[in-house]
Order: structure tokens, then C-alpha cells, then sequence
């Protein structure tokens, strides 16, 4: 049986499991750090692979966003140390600098409610789908994608996405449609005219609208 489905905002649960680098405690492993935790279906597999070099190749940026990256795929240790001699080989990698979890009895796979019920492997069991969870230094979780397992995921978009929750968690923005580190925001509705001075020095654009409501208001990045 499956666990229950998180919702942004609910406490990420903690685990242990063994990894690559050894057995951890999510939460110790974590520290005072967001972190990224991303599924895979299986190792020795041709999108995972590619999803994971891309992974090593920008663990800088995480890095510098405070990110820790983890994946996870149900294969066992060893399986995950070799397969990651082809993860560099393919990405031209000197080093792979985060760990992969091992989760062959599908134990977190149910927990989190990873498992793609329509990619089924040899056994027929069912695959592990993509799914992407973003947890915050406090431990709720911030963002969830699930992906197919025959759709690799696109991390600038992650990036994207993180660049802008831990913007908007410490100012009185949102970001629009397209939104990119460095572009334009919107003030939002909860912000009194009142307030814009001290919040928005930079100054506000309000878009005239057919309804001649106020609301879209616009701001340089603070």
C-alpha cells in the first residue's frame, strides 16, 4: 500500500536508507540545507543516465542555492557504484559528487508514492516514475513534479523554480509566467499601496487592465 500523497507546505518525512556514499539520516544528511530529491526508474538505463550526469555536471549551482541533490533508484548499492562509472563516462565527468539511494525492496518508492503503475519491468513490478521533491532547511516541502518515466526532466527548470521559491519566500513578490534570475515581479495583491515605498524602492509599474483593477503591478527583482 502507498503512503499518503504530500502536499506542498506538509513536514518531509524523514528516512534512512543506504546510498552510495554509505547509510544516511535524510534529515542529518540534509543539515541546515534545502535539498532535491529526484527518482528514477532503474539503473543501466538511457534517460536516467542522462539525468544524472546532468545532475553531477551542475551540482555547483545547487551548491550555490544551498541545494543538496540526492537521487534515487531501485537497484541496490553496488548496482549504483558501477552504473555510475557509465554516468561519468557519458558526461565527461571527473567526479560524481552526490549520492543515489538505494531503494531495491521499493520501500520509499511506496512511501512517497514514486511508482509509475504503467511502466512495468521484467518481474512486473512496477517502475519508479520521476518524481522531483524540493525540501526547504525546514523541512516542508516546497516543490513536486512527477514526470513519466519516459520523459527525461528538464533541470534549468528546477533551477528556475528553486531561484524563485527561495525569492519569494523572503519578498513580498511572485514571479510570472517565464520568469528567469534577474527578470521582473509581481508585487503581490496582499502588499498595500501604502507599503510599496518602503518595500519596492526600485518603484512599481501598475498595468492598466479593461477592468480597471489594479492588480498587475510590476517590480524589478528585489
Amino acid at each position: 500500500m502507498s503512503g499518503k500523497a504530500l502536499n506542498i507546505g506538509d513536514q518531509f518525512p524523514n528516512f534512512t536508507a543506504d546510498t552510495s556514499e554509505g547509510r544516511i539520516d535524510f534529515y542529518d544528511w540534509m543539515q541546515d540545507s534545502w535539498a532535491i530529491l529526484f527518482s528514477h526508474p532503474a539503473d543501466y538505463t538511457p534517460v536516467c543516465t542522462t539525468e544524472l550526469a546532468r545532475v553531477a555536471a551542475l551540482v555547483p549551482e545547487f551548491h550555490r542555492r544551498g541545494v543538496k541533490p540526492i537521487a534515487l533508484s531501485c537497484d541496490n548499492v553496488e548496482s549504483h557504484k558501477g552504473w555510475i562509472e557509465d554516468i561519468k563516462s557519458f558526461g565527461k565527468l571527473s567526479s560524481f559528487d552526490y549520492p543515489i539511494i538505494a531503494d531495491d525492496k521499493r520501500e520509499l518508492a511506496l512511501k512517497f508514492n514514486m511508482l509509475d503503475k504503467d511502466e512495468i519491468n521484467a518481474e512486473g513490478i512496477p517502475l519508479t516514475c520521476r518524481a522531483v521533491f524540493v525540501v526547504d532547511d525546514k523541512k516542508k516541502l516546497r516543490l513536486s513534479i512527477l514526470y513519466p518515466a519516459t520523459t527525461g526532466r528538464n533541470f534549468d527548470e528546477i533551477l528556475r523554480v528553486i531561484d524563485s521559491l527561495q525569492l519569494t519566500q523572503t519578498k513580498s513578490v511572485a514571479t510570472p509566467a517565464d520568469w528567469k534570475q534577474g527578470g521582473k515581479c509581481m508585487v503581490l495583491p496582499t502588499v498595500k499601496t501604502e507599503d510599496v515605498p518602503k518595500l519596492f524602492p526600485d518603484g512599481i509599474e501598475t498595468i492598466e487592465l479593461p477592468s480597471g483593477k489594479g492588480y498587475l503591478r510590476i517590480t524589478p527583482q528585489p
